[in-house]
Order: C-alpha cells, then structure tokens, then sequence
C-alpha cells in the first residue's frame, strides 16, 4: 500500500481531493483539538470542514481588493444561496456580527469584449462578509448545508477575477448574468478523461447540435485558460449521471443523444415505471440534497417537524433541528422506536417527513421501510431516505420514500476527487406534485460544469465496482469475526436489522462496502488503526480501502450522547476499496495481529 504523510491529500497530489491523511490516532485527536502540528500540515480535508486553499485565496483577495482586508468572506454560486445565509445568520449571531454582515456579488463584466464567451458557464461568486467574530456562525452555515462554492468553480472564477472579467454588481437589481434556474453549460474534456462515448457519435441518435455562443466559449476557454473544453456536452453529461442514477443509463453512446428530460424513461431498476429524468435533481454535495430535499419539503407541506430516525451523519441532524421547527429524534431505529412514534402519531402529532439512511453510519442499522411506509401513508408524513451507503446497486428503496437522496462524492464517484449529490422525487408520492411546483421556481442548478464532467467520467463503471467492493468487504468483514480481539461487528449481512435489508435488497446486490469494527480494548483499536497500511482519513466509498476512527471525528465533542445510542467512541470504521481480495485481507489480518500483540 502507499505511505501517506500526515495531512497529504488522499488520493496523493491530486488537487481537488476530498479526503486527507490522518495516519495514526493521535493525529485524530491533534485535527480535533485544532492543534498547529496537524491542522498547519493539511495541505486539503473534506470540503465542508475545510475550506479548500483555492477559496480561501479567491475570498483574501475578494476582501483586499474590496478595502475588507481585516473582515472575513465565504463564498457561494449564487445570490439566493447568500441571502439564505445572511437570513441563519441573523438568527443566531449577536447584534454587532449582524450589523457586520454584507454581500459582495461577482458577476461578469457586460462591458467586456469576452463577456459573450464566457455567460453560459454562469461563473458568478456572492461572497458574504463580516467580522471575524462571526466566522463561526457563517462556517456553521457553509458546513451543514453544502451550499458553498467548489474548489473547481472558486478556481475558475478566481481566475477571471484577477484578469478583471468578473466584477463587484453594485446594484443587487441588475445582475449582469440571469440568476434564473436555467442550465448552465460547461467542460467537455477534462485532465485524465476523454470526451462522452470517446467522441464517437451513436449511429442511432443524432449528436448535440453546435450552438455558435458554444463553440465561441469553448475556443475562448481554450486560447485563454488552456482549457479544452466543449460546453455542449455539459447538458449530456448531467443526462448520463441522472441515468445511471436511475438505473437506466445501459450504455455511454446514449450520452450522444439529446436528452429529454419529461419523457419517461424506457426501463429503469429503480421499480418505478414512470420515472423521467426531470424527477432527479444534480446537487453540489450530497448534504445539499438533504438540505434542499428538507427545504421542498417545508415549501410543499408548510412548516412541520420533522423525524431523525435512526443514528444519523451529523449534519443531518442539524438541519433538521437548525433549518425548520425542529425535529424528534429517535437515534437507535428500532422497533421500539416505531412503536413510540406510531403511538404518538395516534395521539394527534403531525411530522413533516421522516429523515432515515439506509444503512444508517456508522452503524450500519437498517430502518423498518416497509412499516414506515404504512405509517406515512396512516399518518400524512413524507419519508426520505439517504441510500448512499447502501447504493442503488445493491437495495432499492425508491418504492418505499417519497424522496431519496445520496451523496454522489462517495462511491458513485469513486476516485475521490469531486463532490456531488442527488435526489429523485417518486413521481408516485402523494406530495410529488407540490414538491415538483416548489421546484420550479425554488431549485438552483449549481453544480459546477467542471465538477460534473468529473462527476460523469467517474462514475462510468460505478456497477463493475460494486460487485468487487461487496465481495472484498464480505471477506474483509470475515476477519474480523474471526478475531478474538474485536467486540462487535456491525455489516448489513449480520447486523439484526438485516431482514429490513433484505426486503429492499435488489437481485444478485450484495451488502456494500461500509464496515465498523469495536474492540474490547482502546489500546487495541489505536495499535490497529496506526498499524493498519491503508489510507486513513475521512469520507467513505473510495477506490481504495479508506480507514477511519469515525465517531471520534464526527462526534468529537459529544462522545457520551452517542454512546448513550450503542455508538462506542473508540469505533473503527472501515471503507472497503477494489484492491485484490487475498492482498486486503493481509493487509487487515497483518494489523489485527500487531494490535493483539503491540497493545498487550
């Protein structure tokens, strides 16, 4: 396996990574504690915790260039993403970081010559500002929501910022580029990919035909940034992903078709029949799909509470509790828990919608979907399940939500380099007409041409992947059942909640790739974790085996509320990759052995 230093970037030299190394379980706790000697080595971290180098470059010269030099700016795609900011913000800061706050908005300059070529890739910037003692209320924001700018679009913009092409909108009425919901185009060859279908047309389905504003784009990128790019392809690309995400997407030269997104599909696995391709909406993480699934939900129904149900990723939660009236919480997804919450249902308690993942992280707990769909349906409630961990190649849980969201980032992607989400609205869900009318005018398309591209490359071979993970964690999940120093095991296959996997387990799926692991000692779970040769840092659904001390990055300052829900502070969780089956055992079989013996 290769060496990773602390706070390199995972994968190695690859600039817009969404992981980083954190080699050994002091280095855990030394990112944790915010120590100089781990935090001043990162050279990168997952983009809602660490700001990328690139936007914390573009926001100091946005504030310098602006005389704001002792003020601090986050940066986000569009105007109403800022507005929402300001407006938590306000909420919850004192007074003096409110009368602190200000909007910059970026926009291209229409008086410049170039302004033609570059519209349709939509690269404006709102950068938010205030006093740096309301660093922390904006950070809050940008991290649960997933709303701020990638790295790619800061990159980019940054650069026609500094060439004067992109410039500070002083009337907030007269946005030089429409702020309208209408798709923006983007890249078509991208480093380390080719074009869609290698650049072949189908002989079946006619090509994308050539706009002339288009091809003025893509040749200015190219003279100007050393870009190849080819924006008619950006339409395709998001096409190709909604598809696959679908479980309709059989080849690539379909990608040289013209979509059209209000047809129903032909076939999909989804167990649908009359999904369209307008049904999946493309966000720029995948706690942005949870957000703004949770947002059309409140502009749809009105302003409810709503259930966590089962242990949840932490920013799950918060929005939940942060964005709406609040929520209930039932953090062990039993079948205690749906007693307790049908009970209250009887008594007249009405709920927005119920959040669940299916498996939830990091336990790998598995909700009753079949009798939360009951209830909902008694009951007048949404359901809304995140499937990420599980994925559609392995369950399929779309008959049972009204709404199901997924991190794209994860191993949909796979190559770790790109952040995404999505949401598919069940066009069979008794709320799919008022969430699709809020959609019209309360959906933004803001993820960045550039990430998309990457997006869609990645994510060509996403199926092969699955059956190999699936088979490496079974054999990686063995081993450690096997060992008399692990305490418990939680895998969907032998967790008790697997009979609800099985009911939504689709033919010939397997359990993913997501294992966690406690040992009876945590003097043997640090011997192994700084033993185990892997990459180790946060995230899940890579390429290649990813370690984690999860709950001691994730619930760091409220270690004894998770224990109080079976989560023990001291669980490893494993990321299991596409290395060779006999070579990743070794590799795990060689840690454990150094934990019996190292820790003793």
């Amino acid at each position: 396996m290769p060496a990773f230093n602390l706070g390199e970037s995972i994968p190695p030299h690859t600039e817009h990574a969404v992981s980083v190394s954190l080699p050994t379980w002091r280095a855990n706790v030394g990112y944790e504690e915010g120590e100089d000697w781990v935090v001043g080595n990162m050279t990168t971290g997952y983009p809602r915790f660490f700001i990328h180098r690139s936007i914390q470059a573009f926001a100091k010269d946005i504030l310098e260039k602006n005389g704001r030099k002792s003020l601090v700016a986050f940066l986000f795609p569009t105007r109403q993403v800022a507005a929402r900011c300001v407006s938590f913000v306000k909420l919850r800061a004192p007074p003096a970081i409110v009368s602190s706050l200000e909007v910059l908005h970026l926009v291209l300059d229409t008086a410049n010559p170039q302004f033609k070529a570059l519209r349709g890739l939509c690269p404006t910037i709102s950068a938010v500002i205030c006093s740096p003692e309301g660093f922390s209320f904006l950070k809050q924001y940008w991290q649960h929501t997933g709303d701020g700018v990638s790295s790619r679009r800061a990159e980019f913009c940054h650069s026609l910022f500094k060439d004067g092409l992109l410039r500070v909108d002083e009337d907030p009425k007269n946005s030089a580029v429409p702020m309208s919901p209408k798709p923006c185009r983007g890249p078509k060859r991208y480093q380390r990919g080719g074009s869609l279908d290698a650049g072949k047309p189908s002989t079946t389905s006619p090509t994308p035909t050539p706009v002339p504003d288009r091809e003025e784009t893509s040749r200015f990128l190219e003279e100007r940034f050393g870009r190849n790019l080819d924006v008619s392809f950006v339409e395709p690309a998001k096409s190709a992903i909604k598809r696959r995400i679908a479980g309709a997407l059989t080849s690539d030269r379909e990608l040289t078709a013209s979509p059209v997104p209000e047809q129903e599909m032909e076939s999909n696995t989804r167990g649908v029949v009359n999904l369209r391709e307008d049904d999946i909406y493309l966000f720029p993480a995948g706690m942005n799909a949870i957000f703004n699934a949770h947002r059309a939900l409140l502009g749809a129904r009105g302003s409810l509470k709503s259930i966590n149900f089962g242990f949840p990723y932490v920013d799950t939660l918060k929005i939940l509790e942060k964005f709406g009236p609040g929520c209930v919480f039932y953090g062990n997804a039993s079948d205690a828990d749906l007693d307790d919450l049908e009970a209250r249902l009887k008594a007249g308690e009405r709920f927005l919608g119920l959040f669940c993942e299916f498996p939830g992280n990091p336990l790998l707990t598995c909700p009753n979907l079949i009798r939360i769909r009951e209830m909902a349906d008694t009951y007048d409630f949404a359901v809304v399940v995140d499937e990420t961990i599980g994925t559609f190649a392995n369950i399929n849980v779309l008959p049972f939500a009204d709404i199901v969201v997924s991190s794209l980032t994860k191993i949909f992607s796979g190559d770790c380099n790109v952040m995404g989400g999505s949401a598919i609205f069940n066009p069979n869900s008794r709320y799919y007409s008022a969430l699709k009318d809020f959609a019209r005018t309360g959906y933004e398309d803001t993820y960045w041409p550039e990430d998309v591209m990457f997006m869609e490359r990645n994510s060509r071979d996403f199926a092969s992947r699955i059956e190999r993970i699936n088979a490496n964690a079974e054999a990686i999940c063995d081993v450690f059942r096997e060992s008399n120093l692990i305490k418990a095991v939680f895998y969907p296959r032998d967790n008790d909640s697997n009979a609800n996997y099985e009911a939504c387990k689709v033919p010939g799926g397997g359990y993913g790739g997501l294992i966690s692991v406690v040992f009876y000692r945590k003097e043997q779970a640090v011997a192994f974790y700084d033993a185990v040769d892997t990459a180790k840092g946060p995230s899940l659904g890579t390429n290649f085996t990813l370690t984690s001390p999860y709950v001691l990055l994730a619930h760091y300052q409220e270690l004894d509320w998770a224990s109080q829900f079976g989560v023990d502070p001291d669980l490893i969780r494993i990321s299991v990759g596409l290395e060779d089956t006999v070579d990743i055992v070794k590799v795990f079989r060689s840690a454990l052995y150094v934990a019996g013996h190292g820790s003793q």
